[in-house]
């Protein structure tokens, strides 16, 4: 009998949801790559929304978390579900490493271990009067503003001096606008169990810099030089625990290294158009575990 095996998600990315996301696609590109490989291996993949209540996950061999991607607007419930899987199964990626990477003050830990990190402020809150001084501190003439808990640019916002803005009431990181992730775009690296998986490198619609699909940005699979895939990995060198999967987001500075935008240990959609190994790789490192 192939043991089950839960794939985590959020109700509004299920097909059957009546409010489903427009990047539902995603998670029908993540299902159809990974179900056959695992099946290969023994598994029986069920996806499954993780808030739903009354769950057996002791049923389940392993609960990997997928495109959960409403857990940001509920970060504390989100939490305390995969407190209560855990108990029950084992939740991948592990849980002390989902609690570490749910706030992304962890780039501050991956900055003291040594990783090129683009310079941050991490503020409680921020008005008009604050960021001009921002802008001061981080010697910067354009600033983006994100949510320290967030995805897929959710709430994000990219001003210049002396530009009006609503105030934000709730904690944010702010960084300089790295003019390359619209010049080149913003590369992505895909790794299972610290095996290189497939790079690709997404890019924004003409007029945007955000290169998420929703806002049409487009994602192009590249071989990455040496140079860029050792600084990708050199990322996960200093982590103190090996990761099931991770996605390690970059951009170029501008002497030509790459700066961690993130890395991606929860949730990340990992691209498996892009590189048709994925499921296969899955498969093996959820066979080691076993």
């Amino acid at each position: 009998m192939p043991q089950p095996v839960a794939y985590l998600t959020s109700a509004n990315m299920l097909p059957d949801s009546s409010q489903r996301r427009k990047d539902g696609f995603e998670y029908d590109q993540s299902l159809q790559a990974l179900a056959a490989p695992l099946k290969s291996e023994g598994f029986q993949l069920q996806p499954i929304a993780w808030d739903k209540p009354n769950v057996d996950w002791s049923q389940f061999r392993f609960a990997i978390i997928g495109t959960t991607w409403d857990y940001m607007d509920r970060p504390e419930q989100f939490m305390e579900a995969l407190q209560h899987i855990d108990l029950q199964t084992e939740l991948l990626n592990p849980l002390e490493m989902v609690r570490w990477n749910l706030e992304k003050t962890y780039l501050e830990d991956l900055r003291d271990k040594g990783v090129h990190c683009i310079p941050t402020m991490w503020l409680d809150q921020l008005n008009f009067t604050e960021a001009q001084l921002v802008f001061k501190q981080l010697e910067a003439t354009d600033l983006v503003i994100k949510r320290q808990i967030g995805a897929g640019a959710q709430g994000q916002i990219r001003i210049q001096p002396g530009q009006d803005f609503a105030d934000i009431s709730s904690k944010v990181m702010v960084q300089p606008f790295i003019p390359s992730i619209q010049s080149e775009g913003e590369y992505s690296f895909i790794f299972i169990d610290n095996q290189f998986s497939h790079a690709l490198v997404k890019t924004a619609k003409p007029g945007d810099y955000r290169i998420q699909s929703i806002y049409g940005g487009r994602e192009t699979p590249v071989q990455p030089s040496t140079i860029d895939l050792n600084a990708a990995k050199s990322v996960l060198e200093v982590l103190d625990q090996s990761p099931l999967y991770a996605r390690v987001d970059m951009v170029r500075d501008t002497f030509g290294r790459m700066f961690l935008m993130e890395l991606e240990l929860i949730e990340p959609f990992l691209y498996p158009v892009q590189g048709p190994q994925l499921g296969t790789l899955m498969a093996q490192a959820l066979k080691k575990r076993r």
